[in-house]
């Protein structure tokens, strides 16, 4: 052990939360070492359970027993330190450039390896000997060496500046306390430091929070970036894929298809850019006030950190970042704006081509959905995996739960939306009654139900085999040219829009736009009754195969 251990420093047994040499050393699993109460304070006062050195997330707190090994090898070390510094003792050194010499040495000044507050002078092992021995001297107040003792005695009545006023916030003799300040609140220098480092402590851990707070919002801007340029990359290639198509005509349209597209991004970039640079210079702020305040704190001169603790109490100025973020820009409708733009060149294979780009786009966004059996009517009949509903003519005895619908035949999906964009399919296949579409989740589901917008419901409908109406208010009457079998809905909360597709013919049926979604949102079906069994069949939530 002894061999090994000379090999080692002391760097490699010092904890890097508290900076000193492992107390019941504990390792992480993803490898790190830190001192067991270093490592439990740092979680318990942070958001997150992460390891400090590579920032490694645990979704519960780890339990973390003593490294037998390591402490072991700490003890051996604190050993042969002592043991080092046992040895080196006797042999004093002269003071260095920087290092406070003895004052009582004649000739060459040794190094001091004390400073008295009483004698206000600095001794050497040799001269210190007597504070150390004689009773009169044991009672004088001795620190690590310090310079210009001087600057510790009242300027006015040159006693030591033993009391801190609490009145005046300022350090003062015992004269001071009778005579100039005497109807003052007194209390000893180590005190007030005492709850001045404490303060400090305070303010380096909240300063630690916002660092770690603005750490956390570069990742999300980040993160928004990189879905921005997915989101760009996405549309680009889609762009490129309809306008190679057309003739050289349209070549000049596809360019600024593209250029729009880029622009947008590079702005999105840009403002990204921005806001890392200004949340890196704040860190970089606060990284540097924690160093003062931690090199402030470790001091044990009573009367520097006194002196300056106010103009490092606070945090450094920084900007409110709890709403600020990048929203990647929306590309809806981009090809298709671009496309309207175009001469009466396109011909009906093109408008094939967009309808197909544009439900494969949306497609994209597909989510699992499944059917609420708590928000059922009583008479319908939902299969086991929650993927079929149908009308079942027989009122089943179910409990009149707030969520249910009382009178008509429809249900909700278990799924629920406030934000982003999702897309979802239902077969609609020899039925010749249904509606389709999403709800708000505060609809009245009791009694008779009006379909529009202002009821919380963006729906379309089927009745009598052939009639297509879209419920928005008024009524739209929908020209198809052909009867959809699987219908697509696709929503896009934060743009207000709700789009339904015939998805066997790429083709768009109707959109809802201007849309102010402020609730939840739940896909919402009805097969409606049965009619003498002429609409007897299910309405089927698909799985969705994008269309090549």
């Amino acid at each position: 052990m002894s061999a090994a251990s000379c090999l080692l420093s002391e760097d490699q047994f010092l904890c890097s939360i508290c900076l000193d040499v492992f107390t019941d050393p504990v390792t992480t699993s993803c490898g790190h070492n830190f001192c067991k109460n270093c490592i439990n304070e740092h979680w318990n006062s942070n958001d997150q359970y992460l390891c400090p050195m590579c920032k490694k997330v645990f979704n519960t707190k780890p339990e973390l027993d003593i490294n037998t090994f390591i402490s072991e090898m700490v003890s051996q070390f604190r050993q042969e330190a002592q043991q080092k510094a046992s040895s080196s003792s006797s042999e004093q050194q002269a003071a260095k450039p920087g290092e406070v010499p003895c004052d009582v040495c004649t000739g060459t000044k040794l190094k001091a390896l004390k400073s008295c507050l009483v004698c206000l002078t600095s001794y050497c092992e040799t001269h210190l000997e007597p504070h150390l021995t004689a009773s009169r001297l044991k009672r004088h107040q001795l620190m690590d060496p310090v310079e210009n003792l001087e600057d510790r005695m009242c300027m006015k009545h040159d006693k030591p500046l033993e009391l801190f006023c609490k009145t005046d916030q300022t350090c003062v003799c015992m004269l001071c306390s009778v005579l100039d300040h005497k109807t003052h609140e007194f209390v000893p220098l180590k005190e007030e430091y005492e709850g001045k480092k404490a303060e400090l402590g305070k303010t380096e851990a909240e300063i630690q929070q916002m660092i770690q707070k603005r750490r956390l919002k570069i990742q999300e801007i980040k993160h928004s970036v990189d879905l921005s340029n997915e989101d760009a990359d996405r549309e680009t290639a889609e762009g490129v894929q309809v306008f190679t198509a057309l003739m050289k005509s349209v070549e000049r349209s596809l360019n600024e298809l593209i250029e729009t597209i880029e622009e947008k991004q590079r702005t999105t970039e840009k403002q990204a850019e921005d806001f890392i640079k200004e949340l890196e210079q704040e860190i970089s702020e606060l990284m540097k006030r924690s160093s003062e305040v931690k090199q402030l704190s470790n001091s044990e001169d009573h009367l520097h950190l006194l002196q300056n603790f106010l103009s490092l109490k606070a945090a450094p100025p920084t900007k409110d970042w709890t709403e600020v973020s990048v929203r990647p820009p929306s590309y809806e409708g981009t090809v298709v704006r671009a496309v309207t733009q175009l001469e009466e060149t396109l011909s009906k294979e093109m408008k094939k081509l967009l309808a197909e780009v544009e439900l494969k786009r949306v497609q994209q966004y597909a989510v699992d959905v499944t059917l609420d059996l708590d928000t059922a009517h009583p008479k319908l009949i939902l299969s086991d995996d929650g993927k079929q509903v149908n009308h079942g003519d027989v009122k089943k005895n179910l409990p009149d739960n707030p969520e249910r619908f009382s009178d008509c035949p429809c249900v909700l999906g278990k799924q629920s939306f406030s934000s982003g964009r999702f897309y979802f399919e239902v077969q609609v296949k020899e039925k010749t009654k249904w509606d389709l579409g999403v709800a708000r989740e505060s609809i009245n589901r009791k009694g008779k139900i009006t379909l529009r917008p202002q009821n919380g419901y963006w729906t379309i409908w089927l009745r009598n085999g052939n009639e297509y109406i879209a419920c928005n208010n008024p009524s739209v009457c929908l020209s198809l040219k052909s009867q959809p079998q699987k219908v697509g809905v696709f929503v896009d909360y934060e743009e207000g829009l709700v789009s339904f597709y015939d998805v066997d013919a790429a083709a768009l049926i109707y959109s809802f736009t201007g849309c102010s979604f402020t609730e939840k949102l739940y896909p919402y079906f009805s097969p409606c009754i049965n009619d003498g069994g002429t609409n007897s069949a299910p309405l089927i939530i698909c799985a969705v195969n994008q269309t090549e």
